[in-house]
C-alpha cells in the first residue's frame, strides 16, 4: 500500500538498488523476461503509483539517497532519486538556499517520488509544482537504455521532455540522477493564522487577497473538522477550535515589503469576517503553526482506520 490505506497489495519481489548501474541492470533483466516493474520511492503518495501487484517486482530506491553535489553559484542540486525532500532544503541550508516543493510529507516522501507525481505543496501557490524546479534528468527507459531529458540550463529547445516525465508516475521509466533547482531563501517571511466564523468567509477572504494583486507564498484553508482532528493530536497548533475554519497565509520576499503585504492582508482578513488575526512571533512559532496543517492527513488518519482523500478543484467565483 501506499499513504492512502484503502488499496493493499504485495509485489512478488522486491529489490533495492543502490546505484544507477544496478538499476540498468535489473531493469535488463526484467525486460528480457518481460517481467513487469514498479518503481517506488517513500511510498508516501496517494494515487496508487507505487503500489504492486503479486506479478510485479517492486523497485524500491529509497537506497539510492545521496546529493551528488550542490552549486551555490548556479542554485542547481543533483542527487538521487531516494533523497528524502526535506533533507534536500537542510543540506542547501548553509548556502542560503532551499528546495521549494514542500508535500507535507516532506519528512518522509523522496524527491524521486516527487518527480514521479509531481509533488506539490502549500507553497506551489507562487512557486509552483515540482515540474517547476526539475531542469535535468537521467532516466532508465523500460528496455534498460538511459537517456538524459533536460539541461542543467533549463529544457534545449524543442519539447519539454522533462515536464513530460515528471508527473508520469513512472509509467515512461526510472529517474535516477535528478537535477533540481534552489531559491535564495527569502530574507523575511510572515506567517499569519485567521480564524472566521463561517467557510464561506474565509473562501470570501482568499478571493479578496488574490483581487488585491498579492501572491502569498502559501494561502491554506482548514475546516472545523480537521481543526478538532489536528488539536487534539500529537500536532496540536494551537488553532481555535471553535471556529468554523482557519486560514494560513505566508508572505515572503523584501523586509519592507513583506511588513506593507502583511498589513493589507491583516485589515483585508479583519474586512472579511476574521475574528482574529495573528502572526508567527518566532520561528519555533511558524514551524508549528505549518506542523498542524502539514500533519492534519495524518491527524485525520485517527479517527478511523480507513480514509479516503482527494484533491479538488473548484473555479473561483468573481
Amino acid at each position: 500500500m501506499d499513504g492512502l490505506p484503502t488499496r493493499e497489495s504485495y509485489p512478488g519481489l522486491v529489490v533495492m538498488p543502490e546505484s544507477a548501474a544496478e538499476v540498468r541492470e535489473i531493469v535488463r533483466l526484467l525486460h528480457l523476461t518481460g517481467t513487469p516493474f514498479v518503481a517506488r520511492g517513500a511510498g508516501t503518495g496517494l494515487s496508487g503509483g507505487a503500489v504492486a501487484t503479486p506479478d510485479t517486482v517492486l523497485v524500491a530506491l529509497t537506497r539510492m539517497n545521496r546529493i551528488l553535489t550542490i552549486d551555490p553559484v548556479r542554485r542547481r542540486a543533483v542527487l538521487q532519486p531516494g533523497v528524502v525532500n526535506a533533507r534536500l532544503s537542510e543540506a542547501t541550508a548553509p548556502h542560503g538556499l532551499h528546495y521549494v516543493p514542500d508535500p507535507s510529507s516532506q519528512a518522509a516522501c523522496t524527491v524521486g517520488g516527487n518527480v514521479a507525481e509531481n509533488a506539490g505543496g502549500p507553497h506551489c501557490l507562487k512557486y509552483g509544482v515540482t515540474t517547476n524546479h526539475i531542469v535535468e534528468l537521467e532516466i532508465v527507459l523500460p528496455d534498460a537504455s538511459v537517456l538524459r531529458l533536460g539541461s542543467p540550463h533549463g529544457e534545449p529547445w524543442g519539447p519539454d521532455l522533462v515536464g513530460l516525465f515528471v508527473g508520469s508516475e513512472g509509467m515512461f521509466g526510472i529517474a535516477v540522477e535528478i537535477t533540481v533547482r534552489l531559491e535564495p531563501v527569502p530574507e523575511s517571511i510572515r506567517t499569519m493564522l485567521a480564524d472566521f466564523p463561517t467557510v464561506r468567509a474565509a473562501s470570501e477572504a482568499v478571493s479578496a487577497i488574490i483581487a488585491t494583486g498579492i501572491v502569498p507564498a502559501a494561502l491554506e484553508m482548514m475546516d472545523r473538522a480537521c481543526v478538532a482532528a489536528v488539536e487534539s493530536s500529537i500536532y496540536a497548533a494551537g488553532y481555535p477550535t471553535d471556529a468554523a475554519a482557519v486560514l494560513l497565509v505566508e508572505l515572503d520576499g523584501g523586509a519592507d515589503a513583506v511588513e506593507a503585504e502583511a498589513a493589507a492582508v491583516a485589515s483585508l482578513l479583519l474586512e472579511r469576517g476574521a475574528r482574529a488575526v495573528r502572526s508567527a512571533s518566532t520561528p519555533a512559532d511558524r514551524a508549528r503553526l505549518w506542523q498542524g496543517r502539514k500533519k492534519a492527513f495524518g491527524a485525520m488518519g485517527r479517527i478511523a482506520p480507513d480514509l479516503a482523500v482527494q484533491d479538488a478543484v473548484v473555479p473561483r467565483s468573481c
